[in-house]
C-alpha cells in the first residue's frame, strides 16, 4: 500500500470519526498517531506525541489565547458588552432597523474584546433578542442578525482563528491581527447595508425604536467609553508598536479587570466563573493545536499535499483562479465541519500551494478566516445558528437559517472585494512592519 493511499484512508477515517461525533482533537490524535505508525514507526509516533505537546504548551505566543478569552469573559460578566449595545442603540435605535444595526455594532465591539464568535453570538443574543422582540422585529431578522453578527468574532482582532492560523503556518500574529481590522469593519458595514435593504423592502421586519434625547445619548456613550478605550488601547497599541500581541492581551485583560473592580461590577465569584470558562476554552484550543501538530506530519509523510498541489495547479487557473477554487472548497467544507477542524485539516494541504503560487499568506489568512465565518452560519452545521437557537428556543431553526441568508450573501460580496483589492487587508500590517 502506497503512502498516498494510507494518507487518503486516514483522511476518510478522520471524517468518519467526526461524523459519529468524536471530538475533533481526539479524532485527529487517533488518525495522526496510528498514521505515523503505519508510515514510519511507533517510536516516531510516541516521540512526536511527547515533544509536540511540550513544545506547543510552552510556546510564549499562545499566551494571547487565555488572556484575550479572559478579557472577553470579564467584559461579559461585568456588563460592558451591554453598555456598548446600549450606546449603539441610543444613537441609531430610533431608525427603521436601528436595533438590528445596533446589534451588529455591538457584536463588532464585543468581538474586539473576546475574539470568539460563539461568545459574541451568545452574549449579544441574550442582550439584543429580547429588545428586538419587544419592538416587534421579525424573528427572522433579529435571529439572523445575531447569528451573523457573532461571526465577526473570528475576523475582528483579537481573533482566535488568526492565532491558530498563525501557529499552523508560522506567520506573525501581529500582522494577522492588523490585517483583520479593515476587513472586519468592511464586513460590519456590509451587514448594516443588508439590514437597511431588508427594512426598506419589508418595513415590518424592523420597526423604528423609540427616540432618545441628547442627554440620554451622552449618558449611553459615557457608559461605553471604558470598553471603547480598552479596544483602542489594545489594537492601537499593537498598530503603534507599543505592545506586542502578547503584551496587548495582558494589558487588555488587566484593564478590564481593574475597571470591573473600580465600578464594583466584578465580584470574586464572577471573576472565578470567568476564569474557569477561560481555562476550559483555552484547554480546548490547546488540544486541537497539539493534535494538529501530530496529524500534520502524517499528512506530510503521505505526500497528499504534493498530490493535491499538482492536481490543482494542473488546472492552469492562475493565481486568482486557484485562490477562488480553494476558497470554494472551504465554503463547501464549512457546511459540514467546525472552523478550527477545517484549518487543521486543510492548511497542511493548501498552504504549500499558496506559497508556490506566490499568494501573500497574510492576505490568504484573512480570506480563509472569512470563509470560516461563512461556515458558522451555513447549514447543516452552522454553529452560530444553533447558539442563537439556544437563546431563542421558540424561533424555528429554519427561520434562523432564512434570516442569515442576506448576511451570507454579504460575506460573498466581502470576499469578492478583498480578492479584487488585497490592500484592504495588507495596508495596516505593511505600514506597521515595513
Amino acid at each position: 500500500m502506497t503512502a498516498s493511499t494510507i494518507g487518503f484512508l486516514g483522511i476518510i477515517a478522520l471524517f468518519a470519526l467526526l461524523i459519529i461525533r468524536i471530538p475533533v482533537a481526539f479524532a485527529m490524535f487517533v488518525v495522526g498517531f496510528f498514521g505515523i505508525i503505519a508510515l514510519d514507526s511507533s517510536r516516531a509516533a510516541f516521540g512526536l506525541l511527547a515533544s509536540e505537546a511540550f513544545t506547543l504548551a510552552s510556546s510564549p505566543q499562545l499566551i494571547v489565547v487565555p488572556l484575550f478569552i479572559l478579557m472577553g469573559n470579564v467584559a461579559s460578566v461585568t456588563g460592558m458588552s451591554r453598555r456598548l449595545y446600549d450606546a449603539a442603540y441610543a444613537l441609531i435605535g430610533e431608525f427603521r432597523g436601528g436595533l438590528a444595526s445596533a446589534t451588529v455594532i455591538g457584536c463588532g465591539g464585543f468581538a474586539a474584546l473576546s475574539g470568539s464568535s460563539v461568545a459574541s453570538a451568545l452574549t449579544m443574543g441574550k442582550v439584543a433578542l429580547a429588545e428586538m422582540d419587544r419592538y416587534d422585529y421579525d424573528p427572522r431578522l433579529s435571529t439572523g442578525v445575531v447569528a451573523a453578527g457573532g461571526t465577526l468574532g473570528i475576523l475582528i482582532p483579537p481573533s482566535t482563528g488568526f492565532v491558530i492560523y498563525a501557529i499552523l503556518t508560522e506567520q506573525s500574529i501581529g500582522r494577522l491581527f492588523l490585517a483583520g481590522v479593515l476587513p472586519g469593519i468592511l464586513m460590519l458595514l456590509l451587514f448594516i447595508v443588508a439590514i437597511m435593504v431588508i427594512c426598506t423592502i419589508r418595513p415590518g421586519f424592523g420597526p423604528a425604536g423609540p427616540s432618545t434625547t441628547f442627554p440620554q445619548k451622552l449618558r449611553a456613550l459615557a457608559g461605553a467609553l471604558p470598553i471603547v478605550g480598552v479596544i483602542f488601547l489594545t489594537i492601537g497599541g499593537i498598530y503603534g508598536g507599543f505592545f506586542s500581541p502578547v503584551e496587548a492581551s495582558a494589558v487588555g485583560a488587566g484593564i478590564v479587570i481593574v475597571i470591573g473592580v473600580l465600578q464594583r461590577s466584578l465580584s470574586l465569584r464572577q471573576f472565578w466563573e470567568a476564569a474557569k470558562d477561560s481555562v476550559t476554552t483555552t484547554a480546548t484550543v490547546m488540544l486541537i493545536l497539539i493534535a494538529a501538530h501530530l496529524i500534520n506530519p502524517f499528512i506530510a509523510l503521505s505526500h497528499i499535499p504534493d498530490a493535491v498541489g499538482e492536481f490543482i495547479i494542473g488546472f492552469g487557473l492562475g493565481k486568482i483562479g486557484t485562490l477562488i477554487l480553494i476558497l470554494s472548497i472551504y465554503l463547501v467544507l464549512g457546511c459540514f465541519l467546525e472552523g478550527f477542524a477545517m484549518l487543521v485539516l486543510t492548511l497542511p494541504i493548501f498552504f504549500p500551494i499558496i506559497l508556490e503560487m506566490g499568494i501573500d499568506p497574510i492576505w490568504f489568512g484573512v480570506l480563509v478566516v472569512l470563509a470560516l465565518e461563512m461556515g458558522l452560519i451555513s447549514p447543516p452545521v452552522g454553529l452560530n445558528v444553533f447558539i442563537v437557537k439556544s437563546v431563542a428556543p421558540k424561533v424555528p431553526l429554519a427561520d434562523i437559517f432564512r434570516g442569515v441568508v442576506p448576511f451570507w450573501g454579504m460575506m460573498v460580496v466581502a470576499i469578492g472585494i478583498l480578492i479584487a483589492f488585497p490592500q484592504i487587508s495588507l495596508i495596516l500590517p505593511d505600514t506597521m512592519f515595513n
